[in-house]
């Protein structure tokens, strides 16, 4: 996700999430400069062909405070938050809302 920031638009620190198929997530971002970024992270997904646009510090600051190497994300369509919480502990729960790129 850090790397996907850096090329991010510094005004709005936008990247698009794209659940395409069982493997994994890809992040997109972009900048006015018309730099590109596309990260691909292994994971397991249940729901496929999601587009949905969250602010990429946000993202972070929740990562970087979950004190497990696995997380959950739960979510529903493009206009609901996201849940964020340890896979194993569910004590620790963060919303975070999705945004329109």
């Amino acid at each position: 996700m850090q790397r996907a920031a850096i090329l991010s638009n510094e005004k709005f620190r936008g990247v698009k999430v794209i659940l395409n198929d069982a493997e994994g997530i890809t992040l997109l971002s972009h900048n006015p400069e018309q730099e590109e970024a596309e990260i691909f992270i292994q994971a397991i997904t249940e729901k496929h062909d999601l587009e949905i646009g969250f602010n990429v510090q946000y993202l972070l600051d929740v990562v970087n405070s979950c004190k497990e190497e696995n997380i959950k994300i739960l979510l529903g369509d493009v206009n609901s938050s996201a849940l964020i919480q340890d896979q194993d502990n569910s004590k620790s729960l963060y919303v975070v809302m999705p945004m329109r790129l």
